[in-house]
């Protein structure tokens, strides 16, 4: 991998979080497929650069996208900014105080700070996902939120394990949410803290429940099962089968009718997906 440094002058714009440009001088590492900008700690740049590297490739080809071996080069390659402290990053990106990085899509941006080992180990091989799924799917089809969600959660790879052991147990104790239920919710807008929510369940016999859940509870039960159902489309069929059901949401077609595309003898409706994926999960 070829890698660049010099100095620049720059001036950043987090468009998605904040109308405010902050100047900053920059240096400059590059790779095939990124820009690093870092003011200090060339060492820690490096380190995000060559992860950026790894986790692009393995990300593309457990989806199946190997032809993006060349997307995102010259000067379409992704920007990563990587702040000298916390608090400039919070500054300039108007992040939560808990966040340890970001990603404005619409520009292929990705932002931390110096020293962030979450950045690393989580953030980055999850904004990238999202980037790469996003480049691939487009903005104007049906994607449902869980499909974009669960992508950039299988990217971290490290927490693999521990999602499946609490899906598991979530499935043993009959508290997964039913897929229809959770096409139909926009996670993003749940802000009452202090609320409960009634949903619908099917318990491992098939029968009608009823769940009540806190909003962390919601919020967390959501995302698990997201990256549960991304791990057993890949898994159980494959990641070309996967890139295939993609391109048909990009191209239009409605989840079910992409499914049906895709899977023409596995699985032909969300129901049967849901299904499919309970059946998996008594399985292992």
């Amino acid at each position: 991998m070829k890698k660049i440094i010099f100095t620049i002058y720059v001036c950043t714009m987090i468009t998605m979080m904040t109308t405010s440009a902050h100047c900053i001088e920059w240096q400059e590492l590059s790779s095939d497929h990124f820009f690093v900008y870092y003011t200090l700690n060339n060492d820690f740049a490096k380190e995000v650069l060559s992860n950026a590297e790894k986790y692009y490739k393995r990300i593309a080809m457990e989806l199946g996208y190997p032809r993006y071996s060349e997307f995102w080069t010259w000067d379409n390659r992704v920007k990563i900014y990587i702040y000298p402290a916390r608090d400039s990053f919070l500054k300039a990106t108007d992040q939560p105080e808990w966040s340890h990085g970001m990603a404005d899509y619409t520009n292929k941006t990705i932002s931390s700070f110096i020293g962030s080992r979450e950045f690393i180990k989580s953030i980055l091989p999850h904004e990238i996902a999202h980037l790469i799924f996003r480049d691939f799917v487009g903005f104007r089809g049906e994607i449902p939120l869980w499909l974009d969600e669960g992508v950039a959660q299988w990217a971290e790879e490290a927490k693999r394990e521990e999602m499946r052991s609490i899906v598991k147990q979530l499935y043993e104790q009959d508290k997964l949410l039913l897929l229809n239920d959770m096409m139909e919710l926009d996670i993003r807008l749940l802000k009452e803290m202090d609320r409960v929510f009634i949903r619908p369940t099917k318990t491992k016999e098939g029968d009608p429940g009823i769940l009540f859940l806190s909003t962390d509870q919601l919020v967390s039960t959501y995302y698990l099962q997201s990256v549960a159902l991304i791990e057993f489309l890949i898994e159980r069929y494959g990641s070309m089968k996967f890139a295939q059901f993609c391109r048909e949401l990009r191209d239009g077609k409605n989840l079910s009718d992409a499914l049906r595309s895709a899977y023409p003898s596995q699985i032909l409706s969300i129901e049967e997906l849901d299904s499919k994926w309970r059946e998996y999960l008594r399985e292992k």
